[in-house]
């Protein structure tokens, strides 16, 4: 028996034990690495997901998508005149905005959609799943529920927009992640170019109307 081989023993935990000091070390160390985990890929401010798991998490849901033929759709959106609103109030009142943005988006998706602070007041949200014309619908809820939002703040209650672009994947000209992120901001741009504080996409030609959504679709997007 080699001089490691007692220590090895020593280590080893009774069956049907309670308690094991190996196995709560070992528990520990798990639960330390999976709080890691989620530190690297969560905005530190907002609690949303970071642009580094947008990036992953966009690239994976793709390969899904094609491997089983079903839709992608990606939601970009963007806190409107959001500068102006931080020279007026101030950066602390900005990120207490989006704060409550952050958790009135991630109140309003599933639990599968992922929503991430893309940068700055930008922010994406992704939707295994949900062909175009339901996207278009989650889009307006979440831009419905951000303008009837009241933040208070220092005695104030402060009030926000959003412009929503969205885009589904696939799509003519749309074959990868960076052509979906793409063309989900150029429609965010147009949204802002009419004015704001609406939801832009490209044309709902293929879409069937709402009549014609299954009951189990609905579910799937809206519970």
């Amino acid at each position: 028996m080699s001089a490691s081989e007692p220590k090895r023993a020593q280590r080893a935990c009774p069956v049907g034990e309670a308690h094991c000091p190996w196995l709560d070390e070992l528990d520990t160390l798990h639960r330390r690495l999976d709080r890691l985990s989620q530190e690297v890929r969560t905005d530190a401010l907002t609690g949303l997901y970071n642009y580094r798991h947008f990036r992953e998490t966009l690239e994976q849901e793709l390969e899904r998508s094609r491997r089983q033929g079903t839709p992608v759709s990606l939601v970009m959106a963007d806190l409107d005149h959001f500068k102006r609103f931080n020279d007026r109030w101030g950066h602390e009142a900005g990120n207490t905005v989006l704060v409550a943005v952050a958790a009135c988006l991630r109140r309003a998706v599933r639990r599968i959609d992922s929503v991430c602070r893309y940068g700055g007041e930008e922010l994406a949200v992704i939707l295994p799943g949900a062909p175009l014309g339901l996207a278009v619908q989650v889009a307006e809820r979440l831009r419905r529920e951000v303008a009837g939002l009241g933040v208070p703040f220092e005695g104030e209650v402060l009030r926000v927009t959003l412009s929503l672009g969205v885009a589904v994947f696939p799509a003519k000209g749309v074959e990868d992640a960076e052509a979906l992120v793409q063309r989900a901001d150029a429609e965010l741009y147009r949204a802002k170019e009419a004015g704001r504080d609406r939801v832009a996409h490209p044309p709902l030609i293929e879409v069937a109307p709402e009549s014609q959504v299954t009951p189990e679709e609905k579910r799937a997007l809206f519970e």
